[in-house]
């Protein structure tokens, strides 16, 4: 399942920009009418048989996956280091001060909540991941040119 989470956040950052319903199976659009009624501004990207919805739900912008079973395999949703527990926000102070935030979102499904952020300095830039809003883990690691 750990597999199925990075899929989907990497899935949700890869995707291209081809909005509409027109190529959207019906399965999927059944789906996400009951899963987020009241969504407004939806636009849609199919790719690879997964179809991503982008769509703002209670003023807040998020990101919908679903299969071609029309099942929900999971939404993301960029987030501000405020909107992460405490104990995260402490750990990125102590253990990486020096570094600033590039990229910063949630992932949401079966498995439970997910951070991922994208934190760089001068020479490298980091992926951590937190499961559940426990400690952070480094996720990968790049050496700058």
């Amino acid at each position: 399942m750990k597999k199925i989470i990075y899929v989907l956040a990497l899935t949700i950052i890869s995707f291209g920009a081809k909005a509409g319903e027109t190529n959207v199976n019906s399965r999927v659009l059944e789906a996400f009418k009951a899963d987020f009624n009241h969504a407004t501004n939806v636009q849609w990207t199919i790719t690879n048989d997964i179809s991503k919805a982008s769509f703002t739900y209670n003023d807040i912008s998020y990101f919908a996956l679903y299969n071609t079973n029309g099942e929900l395999m999971g939404t993301t949703r960029y987030v501000t280091l405020l909107n992460l527990p405490i104990k995260l926000q402490s750990s990125l102070r102590n253990d990486y001060g020096n570094y600033w935030v590039s990229n910063l979102f949630e992932v949401n499904n079966a498995d439970g909540l997910a951070y991922y952020i994208t934190i760089e300095d001068a020479d490298s830039k980091i992926v951590l991941k937190s499961d559940n809003g426990k400690d952070w883990t480094k996720h990968s690691k790049k050496v700058k040119a």
